[in-house]
């Protein structure tokens, strides 16, 4: 059997999925620095997977069950999707002549590595390339400054959508503290997706500013990372979004609940990231706000916004 010289990766979800993998994908680039490494990832994230220097290629790929390799097996295939059969399926549809993932009843002639749920999602793809005899770097988060501008340089960068209800805190404190921003002087922006865009809309009238502080809808990813990159402050949940200012060193604050920051969060020796979370674990896919979100009122993380921004002021 001819195998091609590849390792397929396969992480084919959002954008705080992708960037918690860069570590990991940056060990199998170290380890395989003359194969073509190979992202199969939504089309969508494109703009963001080019910063990212492990990468070779993007194999647009929606979703699980729509992994289409085309060509000779890779010579490696890498899970790095998740824990379910689906995932597996997918990559041993490749024939790869090797495989690296976790550990599934379904498949048990298969090898892997046992998953654990309490593990940082860093940490977890880190411990699956270690499990291949890997070197990881659990800090290779950072990706260099997007080519194009900014459009709100300089900005506060409030984005108040999450994906699911359990995580959104609620649009009338967003208000207040985009209101308090803004009159300290601060331009502050709101950001989100089209769908996300009335929310934004309503905040910012709420808050006072006018129809030209809301960018939601109206940015594509690169001009998201653009302006994360170069915002003077990022405020949001448990979203890629924060994983964003991860990813550019930007201050941010973060709300989280119902999903305790030890498994998303930013590392702790980033102390430009300022995380509140009252201690409350939940369900993350809830179709209410989580009552550990809801703990976290408008003066803390006001406090919480305009320390960090004056620290940021005092560094430089």
């Amino acid at each position: 059997m001819a195998v091609s010289s590849a390792v397929l990766v396969l992480r084919a979800l959002g954008v705080g999925d992708l960037l918690t993998a860069v570590p990991a994908l940056r060990a199998l680039r170290a380890a395989y620095p003359g194969e073509r490494l190979v992202l199969a990832a939504p089309e969508s994230l494109r703009d963001l997977v080019e910063l990212i220097d492990a990468v070779d290629e993007l194999l647009p790929t929606p979703g699980l069950g729509e992994l289409a390799w085309p060509g000779p097996p890779p010579r490696l295939a890498v899970n790095l999707h998740g824990s379910g059969p689906e995932s597996l399926h997918d990559l041993l549809e490749t024939d790869p002549a090797e495989l690296l993932t976790h550990r599934h009843p379904d498949f048990p002639d298969v090898p892997g590595l046992e998953w654990r749920d309490d593990v940082h999602e860093v940490d977890r793809w880190c411990r699956l390339v270690e499990y291949h005899h890997l070197e990881a770097d659990r800090s290779a988060l950072h990706l260099p400054v997007p080519p194009g501008p900014s459009p709100a340089p300089d900005a506060v960068v409030v984005h108040p959508g999450a994906a699911f209800p359990a995580r959104r805190w609620p649009p009338e404190r967003f208000a207040t503290v985009v209101r308090d921003l803004a009159a300290d002087g601060h331009r502050v922006v709101l950001t989100g997706s089209a769908a996300e865009r009335d929310l934004a809309l309503s905040i910012a009238e709420a808050a006072g500013l006018g129809d030209d502080a809301v960018l939601a809808g109206r940015t594509g990813l690169a001009e998201l990372a653009a302006l994360v990159a170069g915002a003077a402050l990022v405020v949001c949940g448990d979203t890629g979004v924060g994983h964003l200012a991860t990813a550019f060193g930007t201050p941010s604050v973060l709300l989280f609940g119902p999903t305790p920051p030890r498994l998303w969060g930013p590392p702790p020796s980033a102390r430009q990231h300022v995380v509140l979370w009252a201690g409350n674990v939940g369900d993350p896919h809830g179709e209410e706000p989580d009552g550990g979100l809801l703990l976290l009122g408008e003066e803390r993380v006001l406090a919480a916004a305009r320390s960090a921004l004056e620290m940021r002021v005092a560094h430089g």
